[in-house]
């Protein structure tokens, strides 16, 4: 390795112990930021250290949970793996992963690279990494002020995999965004996709990014949709249509709060608890299948997987269940309305809207959420929370839905956790999600404690 590679790893590991011990963050985003001040290719030779192949997840929804499938595949049969664990996944995140992994001469010990990949830094990562396999979860409206309309995505990520034309890219068939990209590309493909309808009425909505055919301009029919755009569709004039995926899931069942499913012979009780997540499971085994490992035990494996990914995390606080889940967008948050109203049960909701810069400060896309839905979900008190909880609570008044808000997340959980109906949601987009992971478990521990 170069002496500028050398010393761009040195400084990266003495920034991120400073970070630490200063107590001003998880240091893994300014470590990266240092390497490629000092080396600009820095990532590039990470990359050639790698001794198998290197795998990328990109798509707005399911980036994170696919790409630990991924790598948790790979550990199980022994493989030492990079990835970026904590979703820092723009350059200097990604870089930071690669570096903080070095041993003290700076040298990678890796068999394989499992990367989560921003689709807005897309273009200018791939190219340092060659990918061997890029995997596209989907394609929808993001952080508005950051990405703008979904074509400008398209477009980004459209250019990023044509800059790598030896990258093999793992599709999700059901969208005709990813398809119509993968067929516009140029590279080869692999596709996944689910033939049955496992959506219900709540998660399908009536959002939509594009119905139009992406050769033709003629509006498409559908069989019927999965949710947004995605699901059986095919173009009347030209005949462009879905096509039969390579892999799919099949005998689609929900037992109790969780999914079973077929996979290329396997029968899996998962724990799945979003049948939106067996579309990250199936993404995955695709990747790992085209790539040749990592799917030797995957049955076993996937059987124990932790889909939560602090994500999706339950908690007992004061003997109330109490449920946290990541909502960031429109097609993320309606299938979390879905998830809610699949519980009979008296609940309690708290929904914290941020509008930091992680977020996306243009918070519009509240109004394209069907939360009408929440009028029938048997809630006993609905309480807004954030930077932007007046306008949460402006969005369910015009659906008639009765709320609260709050400015204390901690005091309304505790509140409601000891006099509430001992079965609460609390739903956060971006931001909120890590503070409230840890607000909730010290809540949880002190309960323990009492």
């Amino acid at each position: 390795m170069r002496l500028r590679s050398k010393l761009a790893v040195r400084a990266a590991k003495l920034t991120s112990i400073l970070i630490r011990k200063m107590k001003r963050g998880s240091g893994v985003t300014l470590p990266g930021y240092v390497a490629r001040r000092i080396d600009p290719g820095i990532l590039k030779a990470m990359a050639e250290q790698v001794r198998g192949k290197i795998i990328v997840t990109m798509g707005t929804n399911g980036k994170t949970t696919t790409n630990a499938i991924l790598c948790r595949a790979l550990e199980s049969e022994g493989k030492k793996v990079i990835i970026n664990r904590t979703g820092a996944n723009m350059l200097n995140g990604i870089i930071s992963a690669f570096v903080l992994a070095t041993d003290k001469k700076g040298r990678l010990d890796a068999d394989f690279a499992c990367i989560e990949v921003d689709e807005i830094s897309s273009v200018g990562v791939l190219p340092q990494l060659r990918p061997d396999c890029a995997l596209l979860t989907n394609i929808s409206r993001d952080q508005l002020d950051r990405f703008g309309e979904v074509d400008i995505t398209y477009n980004k990520l459209l250019t990023a995999v044509k800059s790598v034309p030896d990258t093999t890219l793992i599709i999700n068939c059901d969208d005709i965004l990813s398809y119509s990209l993968a067929e516009e590309s140029g590279n080869s493909f692999v596709t996944c996709g689910i033939s049955e309808q496992i959506f219900d009425d709540i998660s399908r909505s009536e959002i939509r990014e594009s119905i139009f055919c992406r050769r033709c301009g003629t509006k498409l029919e559908y069989d019927f949709f999965h949710y947004g755009q995605l699901g059986i569709y095919h173009c009347p004039n030209c005949g462009w249509e879905r096509p039969e995926p390579d892999y799919t899931a099949q005998g689609i069942e929900l037992k109790g709060e969780v999914y079973s499913f077929d996979l290329d012979g396997m029968h899996i009780d998962s724990t799945a608890r979003t049948p939106y997540n067996i579309y990250n499971t199936l993404s995955a085994y695709t990747a790992l299948k085209t790539m040749g490992a990592g799917y030797a035990g995957f049955r076993e494996m996937i059987e124990a997987f932790d889909y939560g990914n602090n994500r999706e995390s339950i908690f007992t606080i004061d003997g109330a269940r109490v449920q946290l889940h990541l909502a960031k967008n429109p097609i993320g948050f309606q299938q979390k309305i879905s998830l809610v109203l699949k519980d009979e049960k008296p609940k309690d909701i708290i929904i914290q809207i941020n509008d930091t810069a992680q977020d996306g400060r243009d918070i519009s896309w509240l109004w394209d959420v069907d939360f009408q839905y929440l009028a029938d979900s048997n809630a006993r008190r609905i309480i807004t929370a954030g930077t932007r909880r007046y306008d949460m609570g402006l969005r369910l008044k015009y659906e008639d839905i009765p709320c609260e808000t709050t400015t204390d997340l901690k005091a309304s959980v505790a509140d409601c956790a000891e006099n509430g109906t001992k079965n609460l949601y609390v739903i956060v987009n971006y931001s909120g999600l890590y503070r409230t992971n840890h607000m909730l478990a010290e809540l949880e521990k002190g309960g323990e404690d009492k």
